[in-house]
């Protein structure tokens, strides 16, 4: 299907690995012009060559989409994107007793206000063109919290709740804002907060892998591939229709 976003303008944050680089990818594939972030510039320069490779084309931005600057960077970059991916960093697992107010500040600021702010800068250019995709890459957490990412949970849901109020008049000028929430995706994030989930309980790691993908429909963590292209499908002119929407990428694991 041709997904009829080929010369679009898309920013990508926290896309130098990860499912950010998914995504980024996978909407360069399809034709659009990416412009991809990260702290880090060898990772990003890597990531970088490597959607180049593809045949895409990209932009990379050294910049940290959790501060004002790095989003300024993002939108000197490209200062009327068509499509707009947020995402970043997840807070790390562990017992809530051990956060205090700068960890959940810090938590709050990466995964719910950094993409708000970036929804504020984009939303009215994108209504004025008569087009424009967000996606919000969330978690799985926010329809069935995980115990030890409390911070995750909380932060994440918060975004949900506040994308759920303002996503429905701007579908009217061809602007949609949905949320792709992954389950366990195989990336390194995903192998972290597996392997602190099985230290925490004093669990032998592969046999707690084992027994948690068995629970999951597919019997498998998902491919980031996967995850890239349900983002560039709600990105196309296709998925008009479809907005304010939580999209489960998850292989079937939750129950809802």
């Amino acid at each position: 299907m041709d997904l009829e976003i080929g010369g679009a303008s898309a920013i990508v944050c926290a896309s130098s690995k990860g499912l950010g680089f998914a995504c980024a990818a996978e909407l360069a594939r399809e034709g659009a012009s990416v412009v991809i972030c990260g702290r880090h510039a060898d990772t990003l320069e890597d990531a970088r060559r490597q959607i180049a490779e593809r045949g895409g084309a990209v932009t990379a931005v050294v910049a940290d989409v959790t501060t004002d600057d790095g989003r300024e960077a993002l939108l000197a970059a490209c200062p009327e994107p068509d499509i707009l991916v947020n995402n970043a960093g997840g807070p790390p697992p562990g017992d809530f007793r051990d956060w205090r107010q700068a960890e959940w500040f810090d938590a709050v600021n990466g995964n719910m206000y950094s993409a708000i702010d970036m929804i504020r800068r984009c939303l009215d250019g994108m209504i004025e063109r008569r087009f424009g995709r967000i996606v919000n890459i969330t978690s799985v957490a926010v329809k069935m919290p995980v115990p030890n990412l409390g911070m995750s949970n909380g932060a994440r849901t918060g975004l949900t709740g506040f994308v759920a109020g303002i996503a429905r008049e701007p579908a009217q000028h061809n602007v949609t804002i949905n949320n792709l929430l992954p389950g366990y995706i195989a990336t390194d994030r995903m192998w972290a907060v597996v392997e602190n989930a099985a230290g925490a309980g004093g669990h032998d790691p592969e046999a707690f892998k084992q027994a948690m993908f068995a629970r999951i429909g597919a019997k498998r963590p998902g491919d980031p591939d996967e995850f890239g292209a349900a983002c560039a499908f709600l990105c196309s002119r296709q998925a008009a229709y479809i907005t304010a929407q939580n999209l489960l990428v998850d292989g079937g694991w939750t129950a809802w």
